[in-house]
């Protein structure tokens, strides 16, 4: 892994984090630090609480965060509500993106741009300057100009709905960035293309958190680290050879390694 200890701009630490669902606990104890500069995969069976620690950190009301903190650049995240958390630079890429009938993902795009970019300068982003910046990115993730103007993920395919998500990732440029199995139901160019997303925000200003199931996503976002989750807990860390080894034995043997710790304690 690349450090970046010395020249990295922000950091995302969350420190013996609790989230229960429902009353039931999911995610139990989890550290994770992720720096800009780097990239890191999440990779975990069903059920493990990945998607729970991705919603407890956006501030999903459903997700009750038990006990631990979340720093943002030193700051409480856990205090802030959603739109302060994402104003202050944190991004979730969404699983399943919602739609939002009668809102065009133009003008959608122009409300959040602006909510971020006032919160740093103090006002809107002139309005010539933001559709050059939205063409540029459009370019990029090789989507049509005409979704700009149809409504917020309404009749999109799941590709085009994922394309959406990595749009706003691009235009909102955060400084961490969660992506929730963006590759769930994505064929291989679509993959690629969501890689190129990423890709092109990977930087010092940048890191990313890229939860999956799979290793194929990883193979065009190449990470530097990949930490396994297993029943709420990060119980193994390692290069992107740990996302090809689980790739090649599956989820068991890290379960069934585990248990034994677990047991011989």
């Amino acid at each position: 892994m690349a450090s970046t200890e010395q020249t990295a701009q922000h950091e995302l630490r969350i420190q013996d984090l609790h989230v229960s669902v429902d009353g039931k606990p999911i995610v139990k104890g989890l550290d994770l630090t992720i720096r800009s500069g780097e990239i890191h995969g999440l990779m975990g069976p069903n059920g493990s609480g990945k998607t729970t620690l991705a919603f407890a950190l956006m501030g999903h009301p459903r997700y009750s965060v038990e006990r631990g903190q979340v720093l943002l650049d030193g700051e409480d995240v856990l205090s802030m509500s959603p739109d302060e958390r994402a104003r202050r630079g944190l991004f979730l890429a969404f699983q399943y993106p919602a739609e939002v009938q009668g809102v065009t993902v133009a003008n959608f795009l122009r409300t959040a741009v602006n909510s971020v970019h006032g919160a740093l300068t103090g006002k809107d982003m002139p309005i010539a300057q933001f559709q050059k910046l939205l063409q540029e990115k459009m370019q990029l993730l090789e989507m049509d100009r005409s979704f700009a103007a149809r409504y917020l993920n309404e009749g999109f395919s799941g590709g085009e709905k994922k394309r959406n998500e990595m749009l706003q990732m691009a235009m909102l440029r955060p400084k961490i960035a969660v992506l929730d199995e963006t590759d769930s139901g994505l064929d291989i160019d679509a993959i690629k293309v969501v890689a190129r997303a990423v890709n092109s925000l990977r930087g010092p200003d940048f890191g990313a958190l890229v939860i999956t199931h799979y290793q194929r996503i990883l193979r065009y976002i190449v990470p530097d680290v990949v930490h396994v989750m297993v029943d709420g807990q990060i119980v193994r860390s390692g290069g992107k050879e740990l996302a090809e080894l689980l790739e090649q034995k599956g989820y068991d043997w890290i379960r069934q390694e585990v248990a034994a710790q677990r047991g011989a304690r």
